[in-house]
């Protein structure tokens, strides 16, 4: 990445995918989670914003088949190491939504979100790569 621009994260799953845009600083500008039939309208929106340099997509379940999605916006596409991204999007999801009153008495690691962190997993994935780098998926 010469330019500076945003990195896309993605966290490829079976049925749904997380997506996140990140900018170099890691700070978050857009993310969310898609059901995988829907992933490409939607990310075709977020693409067209413009800005976009990279995609950052998780080397995970249905990595392969959500590559093949990913082709068409004509962006490099990068693999990315999700290990622990799970444990680690579980973290961020707390500091944006931190428990409240009694709750606030139970260690975070023995409580689980209200729902799907694979936005959250994404957001890791894209802070990841623009962080150390990442290995270039090989060509067809």
């Amino acid at each position: 990445m010469t330019s500076g621009g945003l990195v896309l994260g993605v966290d490829p799953g079976r049925s749904k995918a997380g997506f996140a845009v990140v900018a170099p600083d890691g700070g978050v500008r857009a993310r969310g989670i898609e059901a995988i039939e829907a992933l490409q309208a939607r990310l075709s929106q977020v693409v067209a914003g413009g800005g976009i340099d990279a995609i950052a997509l998780g080397r995970g379940t249905n990595g392969r088949a959500v590559r093949s999605l990913l082709e068409g916006f004509g962006l490099p596409i990068h693999w990315v190491d999700e290990f622990e991204t799970s444990r680690t999007a579980r973290s961020l999801y707390f500091v944006d939504h931190p428990p409240r009153g009694w709750r606030r008495l139970i260690p975070l690691g023995l409580q689980l979100p209200s729902g799907p962190v694979d936005d959250y997993a994404a957001i890791v994935i894209a802070r990841r790569f623009l962080a150390r780098g990442v290995t270039p998926l090989p060509p067809n």
